[in-house]
Protein backbone atom coordinates (compact mmCIF):
# COMPACT_ATOMS: atom_id res chain seq x y z
CA UNK A 1 0.00 0.00 0.00
CA UNK A 2 1.50 3.39 -0.97
CA UNK A 3 0.48 6.50 1.75
CA UNK A 4 -0.46 9.49 0.47
CA UNK A 5 2.06 12.84 -0.09
CA UNK A 6 0.78 15.54 2.26
CA UNK A 7 0.46 17.32 5.95
CA UNK A 8 -2.04 15.49 8.13
CA UNK A 9 -4.67 18.18 10.13
CA UNK A 10 -2.54 17.55 13.28
CA UNK A 11 1.04 18.54 11.91
CA UNK A 12 -0.71 21.68 10.57
CA UNK A 13 -2.21 22.65 13.75
CA UNK A 14 1.08 21.68 16.19
CA UNK A 15 2.73 24.28 13.16
CA UNK A 16 -0.01 27.20 13.80
CA UNK A 17 0.15 26.86 17.18
CA UNK A 18 3.95 27.42 17.13
CA UNK A 19 3.34 30.52 15.23
CA UNK A 20 0.83 31.95 17.61
CA UNK A 21 3.07 31.65 20.24
CA UNK A 22 6.07 32.68 18.49
CA UNK A 23 3.68 35.73 17.74
CA UNK A 24 2.56 36.19 20.71
CA UNK A 25 5.86 36.87 22.00
CA UNK A 26 7.52 38.81 19.94
CA UNK A 27 4.58 41.10 18.66
CA UNK A 28 4.67 42.73 22.16
CA UNK A 29 8.34 44.01 22.01
CA UNK A 30 8.24 45.46 19.00
CA UNK A 31 8.00 49.41 19.56
CA UNK A 32 4.40 50.98 18.57
CA UNK A 33 5.75 54.80 16.93
CA UNK A 34 3.48 57.10 16.97
CA UNK A 35 1.79 57.95 14.16
CA UNK A 36 1.01 61.76 12.51
CA UNK A 37 -2.18 61.06 12.85
CA UNK A 38 -2.30 59.79 16.53
CA UNK A 39 -0.12 62.86 17.29
CA UNK A 40 -2.70 65.01 15.86
CA UNK A 41 -5.26 63.17 17.93
CA UNK A 42 -3.65 63.95 21.15
CA UNK A 43 -3.82 67.33 19.84
CA UNK A 44 -7.19 67.45 19.77
CA UNK A 45 -7.99 65.32 22.98
CA UNK A 46 -5.38 68.31 24.70
CA UNK A 47 -7.86 71.28 23.15
CA UNK A 48 -11.19 69.08 24.01
CA UNK A 49 -9.62 68.92 27.68
CA UNK A 50 -8.71 72.71 27.96
CA UNK A 51 -12.14 73.50 26.04
CA UNK A 52 -13.85 71.61 29.03
CA UNK A 53 -11.90 72.82 31.90
CA UNK A 54 -12.47 76.66 30.28
CA UNK A 55 -16.85 75.89 29.69
CA UNK A 56 -16.59 74.24 33.62
CA UNK A 57 -15.02 77.54 34.77
CA UNK A 58 -17.97 80.12 33.21
CA UNK A 59 -20.75 77.64 34.50
CA UNK A 60 -19.68 77.35 38.01
CA UNK A 61 -18.06 80.46 38.22
CA UNK A 62 -14.89 79.58 39.66
CA UNK A 63 -11.37 79.39 38.52
CA UNK A 64 -10.32 75.87 37.64
CA UNK A 65 -6.40 75.33 36.64
CA UNK A 66 -5.18 72.48 34.29
CA UNK A 67 -2.12 70.79 35.48
CA UNK A 68 0.93 70.55 33.38
CA UNK A 69 3.48 67.40 34.15
CA UNK A 70 5.92 68.02 31.24
CA UNK A 71 8.07 65.51 32.48
CA UNK A 72 5.60 62.84 32.86
CA UNK A 73 4.17 63.35 29.72
CA UNK A 74 0.78 64.17 31.49
CA UNK A 75 -2.40 66.68 31.50
CA UNK A 76 -4.90 66.67 34.56
CA UNK A 77 -8.03 68.49 34.37
CA UNK A 78 -8.76 70.72 36.78
CA UNK A 79 -12.39 70.58 36.61
CA UNK A 80 -13.15 66.61 36.38
CA UNK A 81 -10.68 63.55 36.93
CA UNK A 82 -9.87 63.86 33.19
CA UNK A 83 -6.60 63.24 32.51
CA UNK A 84 -4.50 62.47 29.36
CA UNK A 85 -0.90 60.42 29.46
CA UNK A 86 1.17 60.77 26.23
CA UNK A 87 3.11 57.68 25.39
CA UNK A 88 6.82 58.13 25.67
CA UNK A 89 8.02 58.62 22.03
CA UNK A 90 5.67 62.48 22.10
CA UNK A 91 7.61 65.46 22.86
CA UNK A 92 5.89 67.48 25.18
CA UNK A 93 6.82 71.52 25.92
CA UNK A 94 4.50 73.97 27.21
CA UNK A 95 5.28 77.53 27.27
CA UNK A 96 3.06 79.13 29.65
CA UNK A 97 2.94 82.58 31.92
CA UNK A 98 4.86 82.88 35.17
CA UNK A 99 2.29 84.75 36.80
CA UNK A 100 -1.03 85.03 36.21
CA UNK A 101 -3.80 87.18 38.03
CA UNK A 102 -1.31 88.29 40.12
CA UNK A 103 -0.01 85.39 41.44
CA UNK A 104 2.61 82.64 40.56
CA UNK A 105 1.09 80.71 37.50
CA UNK A 106 3.19 77.64 38.06
CA UNK A 107 3.09 74.73 35.52
CA UNK A 108 -0.80 75.58 35.05
CA UNK A 109 -3.12 77.08 33.00
CA UNK A 110 -5.87 78.58 34.65
CA UNK A 111 -9.55 79.51 33.36
CA UNK A 112 -11.47 81.86 35.17
CA UNK A 113 -15.13 82.68 35.30
CA UNK A 114 -15.42 84.82 32.72
CA UNK A 115 -13.92 83.06 30.14
CA UNK A 116 -10.60 85.11 30.28
CA UNK A 117 -7.36 82.85 30.89
CA UNK A 118 -3.59 82.55 31.15
CA UNK A 119 -3.31 81.28 28.34
CA UNK A 120 -0.01 79.19 26.77
CA UNK A 121 1.42 76.96 24.02
CA UNK A 122 1.38 73.16 24.07
CA UNK A 123 3.79 71.72 22.06
CA UNK A 124 3.32 68.06 21.11
CA UNK A 125 6.33 66.53 18.42
CA UNK A 126 7.52 63.50 17.18
CA UNK A 127 10.66 63.56 15.14
CA UNK A 128 10.38 66.33 12.27
CA UNK A 129 6.17 66.06 12.92
CA UNK A 130 5.04 68.41 15.65
CA UNK A 131 1.29 69.74 16.76
CA UNK A 132 0.82 73.27 18.95
CA UNK A 133 -2.47 73.67 21.40
CA UNK A 134 -2.28 77.49 21.86
CA UNK A 135 -4.94 78.63 24.53
CA UNK A 136 -5.51 82.30 24.01
CA UNK A 137 -5.20 84.34 26.89
CA UNK A 138 -8.36 86.65 26.00
CA UNK A 139 -11.10 84.57 24.78
CA UNK A 140 -9.46 81.35 26.35
CA UNK A 141 -10.08 79.26 23.23
CA UNK A 142 -7.89 76.95 22.28
CA UNK A 143 -6.51 76.22 18.41
CA UNK A 144 -4.33 73.50 17.77
CA UNK A 145 -1.68 74.62 14.78
CA UNK A 146 0.81 72.18 12.93
CA UNK A 147 4.36 73.00 13.83
CA UNK A 148 4.63 73.49 9.93
CA UNK A 149 2.21 76.42 9.66
CA UNK A 150 3.88 77.69 13.21
CA UNK A 151 7.18 77.94 11.32
CA UNK A 152 6.00 79.86 8.53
Amino acid sequence: MRRAAGFTLIEVVCVLAIIALLAGLILPAIPRATSRSRLEAYALEVAALLSADRNAAIRRHVEIATALDAAGGAIRSGAGADRIQLPRDVGFDALLADTCAGRKAGATIVFFPSGMSCGGTIQLRRGGVGFQVRVNWLTGGAEIVSSDAASK
